[in-house]
């Protein structure tokens, strides 16, 4: 992530300027964007499946009271948290410690158990929820809306 993209997420709130929002790859900028990562961020939770589950169903609660309120941002941040809960949740699944690499920067081998552990499982909820948030009809056709309309306010970003 460049300085540039960086200072943009840390010194605007998005409520208030939606315009300014890019949307960047994945789950860029999650950790960042208020104030939807303060809205969010305290229900984001994967330790078992249990809470993973019930972590899920309130972020994708926040997406459909967002999506009611026409609000596209907060709609794309409770898919980025979504999408961290899925990719953090399988991190921890593969490799228990949270580190995939070894002081050598070699990829350690993957837990015996990483398609079976809680964390696996809890990743699987954030998964399957995740996909709902990233395919729904209204979601995508205001993701392509915001992106017009963040092209054509923000030529000077590169």
């Amino acid at each position: 992530m460049s300085l540039e993209y960086a200072e943009l997420y840390r010194n605007t709130n998005f409520r208030d300027h939606p315009e300014k929002y890019p949307i960047g790859k994945g789950e860029q900028g999650v950790l960042m964007a208020e104030p939807y990562k303060s809205e969010i961020l305290p229900y984001w939770r994967f330790k078992t499946p249990d809470i993973a589950q019930q972590s899920a169903d309130k972020i994708y609660a926040l997406f459909n009271e967002y999506k009611k309120k026409n609000d596209f941002v907060g709609m794309d941040m409770a898919r980025k948290f979504l999408q961290m809960g899925w990719t953090r949740a399988r991190r921890y699944a593969n490799h228990p410690s949270g580190k995939k690499y070894n002081e050598d920067r070699v990829v350690k081998p993957q837990s015996l158990d990483a398609m079976t552990s809680d964390k696996a499982k809890s990743a699987a909820i954030f998964f399957k929820i995740y996909n709902q948030a990233k395919d729904d009809p209204v979601y995508l056709k205001m993701k392509q809306e915001h992106q017009l309309t963040f092209k054509n306010s923000n030529k000077q970003i590169g």
